[in-house]
């Protein structure tokens, strides 16, 4: 869902992967923070220009503009850079307890200053963490016990111990908060990626399933289009599975299977889709690949198939898989059409024996693979 004009104007177009969702918490929090505090701090400048509450002669109106500036400014860095999160949170803290310690030393008269130090502490454990938390609470309650003698209007001895007091709670307080919410965050996480892995991966093999498969290449083939690169899809069939099945019971089937998912695994790269399409089918799509390299690929896999010898309870089987190469030639192609042709190759490259590549494509690879037949 595309964002709305005033989420980029705040936030600028700083984009977070699914896994970062904490992250993109934490960075639009810290956008709100910034307008919010320069908008408020400017609203008791205007309460002095009104004389609704002034603060005349005061050398805390120089440190409440400065302030101001310097949050807008920040806020200007951080739109759209997630990278500077980190330096610019701590750049704002210090900011905040500047202003902070001006406040409580220039403006007596305002008995109630003391609150921003109260206010700071939540922020700085949601934006920082848990160290920071602790040692800006552990700070503001060394600074106020050790400060307070040096203000012109000192609070009382009973008033400060309950400063304190009320301030060392706090910072417990969310302390123990963020352990928790945190942990719960992670564990929650951690729960979502194993049910979207249970909801996407075929159980037995490992691999993406038929659904998550074909999304996934559709996906990738909008990004060849855009980017005008080829590529190909591989369907691989075992050869006889049927019997494997039927002699030496499912449970040596299933562990031709994973085997043989794992094999796929291993010979492809990391920017390669893998799925389970079928009972013993897996097609594989292969991103920035002409028909010459496909065939090499597959040429490959089908020796790595061959040599598994998987163990059964009766001992080593030997198997071998059917590839069928299909290279996208037309642009407007669908994924189901491609596949389609990679099926038709397979099932040439049955008629022709078995174990072997084929592909209905009149075109030859660089170097013919040995067993492969282009048909």
């Amino acid at each position: 869902m595309p964002a709305s004009p005033f989420a980029c104007l705040l936030f600028g177009r700083a984009e977070f992967h699914e896994s970062e969702e904490y992250q993109a918490f934490q960075f639009k929090l810290l956008a709100i923070v910034l307008v919010s505090g320069a908008l408020f701090t400017a609203l008791f400048l205007l309460g002095e220009f009104s004389r609704i509450n002034p603060l005349s002669g005061s050398p805390h109106l120089y440190s409440m503009s400065a302030f101001t500036a310097a949050a807008l400014i920040l806020w200007g860095l951080l739109r759209g850079h997630k990278e500077r999160f980190l330096w610019i949170a701590w750049s704002y803290e210090c900011a905040c307890l500047l202003e902070y310690v001006s406040a409580l030393a220039f403006v007596p008269q305002d008995e109630l200053r003391v609150l921003w130090f109260f206010t700071n502490i939540p922020g700085v454990y949601i934006l920082l963490g848990q160290r920071a938390g602790a040692a800006i609470t552990t700070l503001s309650v060394v600074g106020l016990a050790f400060g307070n003698a040096s203000l012109s209007a000192p609070y009382s001895p009973n008033g400060l111990a309950t400063l304190i007091v009320a301030l060392v709670y706090q910072g417990v307080f969310f302390h123990i908060y963020g352990n928790r919410s945190l942990s719960y965050f992670a564990r929650m996480r951690a729960s979502h990626e194993k049910l979207h892995h249970m909801a996407t991966h075929d159980t037995l093999t490992g691999v993406m399933n038929a659904r998550a498969y074909y999304s996934a290449c559709e996906h990738m083939i909008l990004l060849g289009r855009r980017h005008g690169t080829p590529f190909s899809v591989l369907f691989v069939d075992l050869d006889h599975f049927k019997s494997v099945n039927d002699m030496h019971g499912h449970a040596a089937g299933d562990a031709v299977l994973k085997a043989v998912a794992g094999a796929l695994r291993t010979s492809i790269r990391t920017s390669d889709a893998l799925g389970r399409v079928g009972g013993e089918e897996f097609s594989i799509f292969l991103p920035d690949t002409d028909l010459p390299g496909a065939l090499q690929l597959a040429e490959t896999i089908r020796r790595g198939i061959e040599q598994l010898m998987p163990v059964i309870e009766s001992g080593p089987l030997r198997i071998s898989a059917s590839i069928g190469v299909a290279e996208c030639r037309d642009r407007g192609q669908s994924m189901q059409e491609i596949q389609r042709q990679a099926d038709a190759a397979m099932y040439a490259a049955k008629q022709q024996g078995r174990n072997r590549v084929s592909s209905l494509s009149p075109q030859k690879s660089a170097v013919e693979p040995a067993g492969a037949i282009a048909l």
